[in-house]
């Protein structure tokens, strides 16, 4: 059976994401924001999703590949005729003291060889896929409108070409400039030159500044370009992937929304920026999670959308044929409303840097009393409750081990901020609730299989509990953090190093498919224990499984090593960048400033 891998790159400018795929077409474009409709949609259905392509006449072949250290996107199409270049690109740069973003798509059109002839066809379609968007003639533009919204496309190709969707010789370069509710009101072919150039610029800029370890960086140089422009930048927001409804496996109906900001990837995310030390995106993460928790006296919950929304309500799409025919499609998700209680320690983890990094100055602690109270009831009031656990299980509920082990780890960081702003009363809960934690986690303990199960009174093992080593709750020396490992790895371990989640059923049957971040946990434990030949091998084995462009997705088939779920997902990426710096620290390889 051949692989299974996505075709299409990846550009954005942290206002929104587009999917390029390597036949030219955009497959995937929502705006004005990741979470809204798509402009463009081929990735879920073919008809009902438009289409935004430049193919050449006959057939044809492509490669893809990003300018070296940017998120400028550079697709080659050749044929008998000849071979040309599209270079596409989300904006970006600095401009008037702050970052120019706008809602505009720039494709770039030059000859390489030969004489190609190409035929360009847009054809916008709104409220996924129900509304097409209508197109009038202007000057150099199209302008589109339908469903409420509208849409520009300026160029210097023929509108006659356009309109008619016909061939024609490429024999200068091309511009295709794509506003979103608003007009372009600058020239085509300058415009588009000068924001190339200032965009370029502006990525291998900010790769400069970033600290990269020298333990395969151009790999950690890819993921962290994936990670900047999963971030929302208007609210702080990182989303976990830009997709919703790529099936986990084929057939498993496990297709969900993933363009909302999930808490249980707060402490990972904020882990992977640190260690490249991308402090501004730090802070606007953490000033993103600070609104929602000062915005909501309730209890936290697992996700929430791009601007703190709460009510995510899921509901299923019938007019879309789903990626290669998989239903259901989904928008919204369901998990919003699960209890997850991992979140209060993942949050207070997250403050950590507030405390103990000097870059923050002190008047930015003036909230430490309301914060910790805050958290530390949060903690107080769910410590000994029954939890959806990290997997958001729809209809299962346990005392989970890896929930108490934040509970545990939250706890620990609220002693350190306590200690500092000198709160005796402070130090002394959450004292107790490292003790009460710790409590509920050795009850997960099986002494005979010398392993942490996943929750209480299960015999079920959990890839969540290898953050037992990771967050130094068990010594990495220590024998028991040894037989953990090899208790889990015996069991959930798949071949070339994939690894499980579980594998025991759930709310859709027994998984299909393994959990690629897990894969990095094992190898970042593997390095933990010592084992840093077995965590070399192993991270070797897994960068195979990303796509032309190493992006990786969320799950890969054991069998054929097919990429599956959401893509590219943000998580495994950061899982990349940070089992790399955790083995690049233990071979004592160079940090680059």
């Amino acid at each position: 059976m051949e692989r299974h891998t996505y075709q299409t790159g990846i550009i954005g400018n942290c206002a929104f994401l587009a999917h390029i795929n390597k036949n030219t077409n955009v497959d995937w474009l929502c705006w004005p924001r990741f979470d809204s409709s798509f402009v463009f949609g081929g990735l879920l259905d073919s008809e009902k999703g438009g289409e935004f392509s430049i193919r050449p006449h006959g057939e044809y072949s492509t490669k893809q590949y990003y300018l070296e250290n940017t998120n400028v996107l550079c697709t080659e199409v050749t044929n008998p005729e000849g071979c040309y270049r599209i270079t596409d690109f989300a904006p970006r740069f600095r401009q008037y003291e702050r970052y120019y973003k706008p809602l505009m798509f720039i494709r770039k059109i030059e000859v390489i060889s030969g004489n190609p002839r190409i035929k360009v066809k847009c054809r916008p379609v709104y409220h996924y896929g129900d509304t097409p968007l209508v197109g009038s003639r202007g000057s150099n533009h199209i302008f589109f409108e339908g469903g409420g919204e509208n849409m520009q496309l300026s160029t210097n190709i023929s509108l006659s070409y356009l309109e008619d969707e016909r061939y024609f010789a490429l024999n200068e370069t091309k511009y295709l400039i794509t506003t979103f509710g608003y007009r372009l009101e600058a020239p085509i072919e300058s415009t588009a030159e000068k924001f190339l150039e200032n965009t370029i610029k502006y990525w291998r800029t900010w790769i400069k500044h970033s600290t990269i370890a020298g333990f395969y960086q151009a790999l950690v140089i890819r993921s962290a370009l994936v990670l900047k422009i999963h971030q929302y930048e208007d609210t702080g927001a990182i989303i976990a992937a830009s997709t919703t409804s790529l099936p986990e496996s084929p057939g498993s109906t496990r297709n969900w929304d993933y363009r909302y900001c999930w808490m249980r990837d707060t402490y990972y995310v904020i882990t992977a920026l640190n260690h490249i030390g991308h402090f501004e995106e730090m802070e606007k993460y953490f000033n993103y999670i600070t609104d929602i928790s000062f915005r909501n006296d309730t209890r936290y919950q697992p996700l929430f959308g791009i601007a703190g929304e709460r009510v995510l309500t899921e509901r299923i799409l019938g007019n879309l044929e789903g990626y290669m025919g998989e239903q259901p499609v989904r928008v919204g998700n369901q998990a919003y409303e699960h209890i997850q209680n991992d979140i209060y320690g993942q949050v207070l983890i997250s403050m950590l840097p507030l405390y103990n990094d000097r870059r923050f100055i002190n008047n930015e602690r003036q909230d430490s009393t309301k914060w910790l109270d805050y958290l530390l009831k949060k903690i107080e009031n769910t410590i000994d409750e029954f939890d959806a656990g990290i997997w958001e299980f729809r209809n299962i509920a346990n005392m989970h081990c890896y929930t108490n082990l934040f509970q545990w780890a939250g706890a620990k960081a609220a002693l350190k901020m306590a200690k500092t702003i000198g709160n005796a009363a402070y130090e002394d809960r959450a004292q107790k609730l490292i003790d009460k934690a710790a409590a509920h986690i050795e009850a997960c303990y099986d002494p005979e299989r010398k392993v942490y199960n996943h929750a209480i009174g299960s015999e079920h093992l959990d890839a969540s509990t290898l953050q037992l080593i990771l967050m130094n709750y068990l010594d990495p020396n220590s024998q028991r953090a040894k037989d953990h490992l090899i208790a889990l790895e015996n069991e959930l371990k798949a071949e070339n190093g994939l690894f499980y989640r579980y594998k025991h059923s759930d709310d859709f049957g027994k998984p299909k498919t393994t959990f690629l971040i897990c894969a990095f946990w094992y190898v970042e434990a593997l390095a933990c224990v010592g084992r840093i030949e077995d965590a070399i091998r192993e991270f070797k084995s897994l960068i195979k499984y990303g796509n032309h462009l190493e992006l990786f997705s969320e799950d890969v088939d054991e069998k054929d090593g097919s990429q599956w779920g959401n893509f590219p997902q943000a998580y495994s990426h950061v899982g990349l960048m940070n089992a790399a710096h955790r083995i690049a620290i233990k071979l004592d390889r160079p940090i680059f400033l």
